[in-house]
């Protein structure tokens, strides 16, 4: 850091098991990926290529390339995944990922139906090629999945091989583990926390008071995903109490 303070929260070090910071790129410049990566880097964990946009981002082998300059993780969204698999273009997916040097994968079905037991074959296969994040929630606000079925969701695609399992939100912020306002659904959350590992979920969280929620529930190094570039430092800030919203959390702790 610039300087010393005390009372600072411990962050864990990169490269990171917890405390993981996951970036959305929806369809940032090679330039605008240089500054990010210039003023973002130390902070940034694993970058998602949002959604299908890789399939329209020009000079995408570059773009991935660069982010590789930096150690940087990165993966495609998991709606390209559910594209490609509606297709019975799976096989078609590994080969794109082994192409573009991808050593991360994500699992969804939130834009399709696939059945459980389907999805964890597919997790256990891709094992065999890459680090794989599974993420657990659909993206239809209409479709509340119960608690106890979360909780069974997760459990079993972590047993199939997943590193960490992600809970859906949407870019927004506003399905899955959230109501539609972006209220986080606290009964949800704390009821999964009983029986999977905090440090094995990724809480979608895009809106500044979900982290806030988070932050204040798990610590300043609890997993979070769909972080818009250019709120990367205000959330680090946020995370080790040098943010209005966390200011007294670690003081005289």
């Amino acid at each position: 850091m610039n300087f010393n303070l005390t009372q600072i929260p411990e962050r864990t070090q990169q490269p990171r098991s917890a405390g993981l910071t996951m970036v959305m790129d929806k369809g940032l410049s090679m330039n605008e990926v240089k500054n990010f990566m210039s003023i973002a880097g130390p902070h940034v964990d694993i970058v998602k290529l949002g959604f299908g946009t890789s399939f329209v981002t020009p000079n995408l082998r570059e773009k991935i390339e660069l982010y590789q300059s930096y150690n940087m993780p990165i993966y495609f969204g998991g709606t390209l995944f559910e594209a490609f698999l509606i297709r019975n273009q799976f096989d078609d997916y590994i080969n794109v990922c082994k192409d573009y040097g991808i050593s991360h994968i994500e699992v969804s079905d939130g834009s399709i139906s696939i059945p459980h037991a389907e999805k964890c074959g597919y997790i256990e296969k891709l094992t065999k090629h890459a680090t794989i994040l599974s993420e657990v929630g659909s993206k239809d606000a209409a479709h509340i999945i119960p608690p106890y079925k979360w909780i069974e969701l997760m459990k079993a695609e972590l047993e199939a091989g997943s590193s960490y399992v992600i809970a859906e939100a949407r870019e927004a912020g506003n399905v899955g583990i959230y109501r539609g306002s972006g209220e986080v659904r606290e009964g949800l959350v704390q009821e999964i926390l009983t029986q999977i590992p905090a440090e094995k979920i990724i809480w979608e969280a895009p809106q500044k008071a979900q982290q806030l929620y988070f932050l204040e529930l798990i610590g300043c190094n609890v997993n979070l995903g769909n972080i818009a570039p250019n709120e990367v430092i205000p959330l680090e800030a946020m995370r080790i109490g040098l943010r209005g919203d966390t200011f007294e959390l670690y003081l005289n702790k």
